[in-house]
């Protein structure tokens, strides 16, 4: 990990969703086996259910490539049904009343909206799914952007922050993530960035090139300069 902590004058904070803002596991569990009963029930998938550990070790990616990871020998239409069902129950599951934002999330955004940063959210994840989380967690009006793969048809996070910074023309700030793909798409787009110590879905490994470690989200704030 680059040591170089310091704050550094910013205009926005961009930040990945799963593992960082939305503690993902708090929903899928409930609608993993759900999506898996019903690919049997569908005769699309019937090789035994992937672990739910498996699952929550793909996220930050593209979700053909999950499902290719997770579901190797599965056709197409499997994994074509599975990105349907998935978004379809995990939309269900909040609005149940399901899932929950890590500790702090909220009123740390809302203290950095009052400083004045422009908020961005950039998610591997589909578009539904993405502004569905922050619609049902009360937190949509505290963004300036949600971005999306799922919307923007993106090969790489790299490219779906390029294209946010492009937009917003965003010239100085910092990449949020816990994941791999948060580093790179940090550092490829000239960003500072914070990797997410918190999370368990990815490996330490992953954040070793960030400039910033933090174990509680209200530790954004000390960047906040």
């Amino acid at each position: 990990m680059n040591n170089n902590s310091g704050a550094v004058a910013s205009q926005a904070f961009i930040f990945d969703m799963d593992g960082t803002l939305f503690e993902t596991d708090t929903i899928l569990a409930g609608v993993h086996e759900r999506i898996f009963r019903t690919l049997r029930e569908e005769g699309l998938y019937m090789k035994p259910e992937p672990p739910l550990e498996q699952v929550l070790g793909c996220l930050g990616m593209l979700l053909e490539d999950i499902w290719t990871t997770i579901m190797p020998d599965s056709s197409e239409a499997a994994r074509k049904r599975a990105d349907e069902l998935m978004l379809q129950y995990e939309l269900e599951a909040m609005e149940a009343g399901e899932g929950r934002l890590y500790e702090h999330v909220e009123s740390t955004l809302r203290e950095l909206k009052s400083r004045g940063f422009k908020l961005f959210v950039a998610s591997n994840g589909l578009e539904h799914y993405v502004k569905g989380i922050a619609h049902h967690k009360g937190i949509s009006e505290l963004f300036d952007g949600l971005y999306s793969a799922g919307e923007y048809q993106t090969a790489s996070k790299v490219d779906l922050v390029a294209r946010l910074m492009r937009d917003h023309d965003i010239k100085t700030g910092w990449m949020v993530g816990d994941r791999s793909s948060d580093v790179e798409a940090g550092k490829s787009n000239g960003l500072g960035v914070v990797g997410c110590a918190y999370a368990v879905y990815g490996r330490q490994e992953e954040l070793q090139d960030a400039d910033k470690l933090i174990t509680d989200f209200r530790e954004l704030l000390e960047l906040a300069v």
